[in-house]
């Protein structure tokens, strides 16, 4: 008879670790949740930045927004302007929201195309609300905002803000270093984890929150791990904290340079910056000088130097294991996803939550969604480095040429040369992806055939009404900081 899973043991904290306890443990209040982290291993908590789905996660913990924000130090994000990643003086904005007004039978870039070619459109941005009022650093929320928006938060807050949630719902912390995981001789599954006071923890269920170290899924299962850095080349990043200088801007900043990007984003109580590289075309000394050189306001902490090997475990479930955050796999910040892949991991474990042990299919089903989702992120962030006219650099020329994945090499030729772009079901980036690809210069040769349909004094008219809609809402809306102050007070 097979095993039922009644305990799960978490090894590793931080966001990942206790964004499953709080979670898994107000779902399933039958199931005995334990997490093993120790005080003396650090986390990278680097991840400051969001996207719109961490609300849902929020709702689903019935977090209370405002009581969020407090205690994240949050500010909210509209989007990411990218700077030099087209050419070095050219800048868009990626926002949140959908632009301008789609057609069932053509998206809005059809008619936009068109528009552009007869003098009628403006900049693509100028159609999309959350563009516009990151531009304009203006904000709400509120039925009558109409802004999809994410967050710039605090993650290390945002762990411990979870970790007061998850123990009210009954999970037990154990304090200590995994110095020894036993398994079992028939199966392979892990049965449990030694702390080096001598404790041992048990569980039916494992998930590996252990970030690089991978110390379950890899170091004890030997998954294994596909290398994805001939796509992504960066492999180098340096952390560090600054003084807030200024009002906090409702977008984060990536802005490329020579040999990477570097990253701002501003909290309530200071910014975080980071720079993101690649160390075959970029010295760590020098790395670290161009990052010192770039932040405004004085340091609040010591640079925090990672290394890392864009790509993915094999298997996130292996055995009676199953990974999450950094121990799952590791794609660059560049689009703030990684947060969401913690949170969509989670949420698959809840959707295929096993009767027991032993389950074969519900783990075959999360490694195929998982696989697909990870890849359909892979492709949007290896859009960004392809889609590049810089060839000022080494590193730029390299990304001009390299191969990418074959299916965002269909993606991009089928935009290219039709303008049509089709998405597969559950695709987190929908609207985005006109966003990125016609910001960075990749403009459809034709439209679709429907939009000649439209008489031209119609189309001018449409697009005419669409940028003064937006930019009509846009003007009654309160500055990021003026909104932020208020909706803090109360």
């Amino acid at each position: 008879m097979s095993q039922r899973v009644e305990s799960l043991t978490i090894v590793g904290g931080g966001t990942a670790g206790w964004m499953a306890a709080a979670a898994l443990s107000k779902v399933f209040k039958r199931l005995k949740v334990t997490l093993v982290e120790s005080d003396s291993i650090g986390t990278v908590g680097v991840g400051e930045a969001t996207i719109p789905t961490l609300q849902f996660f929020n709702q689903l913990l019935g977090i209370n927004e405002r009581d969020f924000v407090r205690e994240t130090q949050a500010t909210f994000k509209l989007g990411i302007q990218f700077e030099g990643w087209r050419s070095p003086e050219q800048k868009y904005i990626h926002g949140f929201g959908e632009t301008g007004k789609n057609y069932w039978a053509a998206g809005f870039h059809n008619f936009w195309r068109r528009g552009d070619e007869l003098g009628l459109a403006e900049s693509f941005g100028r159609y999309c609300r959350e563009v516009q009022a990151a531009q304009a650093d203006r904000f709400a929320i509120g039925p009558d905002s109409g802004l999809n928006y994410a967050y710039h938060l605090d993650a290390t807050r945002y762990g411990q803000y979870l970790r007061k949630i998850a123990e009210r719902n009954g999970v037990i912390r154990e304090e200590g270093k995994v110095t020894r995981v036993d398994q079992c001789k028939d199966s392979g599954n892990i049965l449990s984890v030694t702390l080096d006071n001598g404790k041992s923890v048990d569980g039916d269920l494992f998930i590996d929150c252990t970030g690089f170290a991978a110390l379950l899924i890899e170091k004890t299962l030997q998954t294994g791990y596909e290398d994805w850095s001939h796509w992504l080349p960066c492999d180098r990043a340096i952390a560090l904290q600054t003084e807030l200088t200024g009002d906090p801007k409702p977008y984060t900043r990536a802005v490329a340079h020579k040999a990477g990007w570097r990253w701002e984003i501003p909290l309530q109580h200071r910014r975080g910056n980071g720079i993101v590289y690649s160390s075959e075309y970029l010295p760590d000394d020098e790395a670290l000088n161009l990052l010192n050189h770039s932040v405004q306001g004085g340091l609040t902490s010591e640079p925090n130097k990672i290394r890392f090997v864009t790509g993915k475990r094999k298997l996130q479930w292996n055995k009676n294991c199953i990974a999450l955050g950094l121990a799952s796999g590791f794609l660059e910040p560049l689009e703030s996803t990684s947060i969401h892949l913690i949170q969509q991991n989670i949420l698959k474990l809840i959707k295929l939550f096993p009767d027991s042990v032993e389950c074969a299919l519900d783990r075959d089903e999360f490694n195929r969604r998982a696989d697909a989702e990870y890849r359909q992120v892979l492709d949007f962030i290896v859009l960004h480095y392809r889609l590049t006219e810089r060839s000022d650099s080494p590193f730029w020329r390299h990304c001009r040429t390299m191969s990418v994945p074959d299916s965002l090499a269909h993606r991009m030729e089928q935009f290219q040369e039709t303008g049509r772009f089709f998405l597969e079901d559950g695709e987190l980036f929908v609207d985005s992806w006109f966003q990125v690809m016609i910001g960075q210069g990749l403009i459809p040769k034709t439209y679709h055939a429907v939009v000649d349909e439209m008489p031209e004094s119609e189309l001018a008219a449409m697009l005419k009404q669409l940028s003064q809609s937006v930019q009509s809402h846009i003007a009654k809306l309160p500055s990021h900081a003026e909104f932020l102050k208020r909706y803090l007070s109360v």
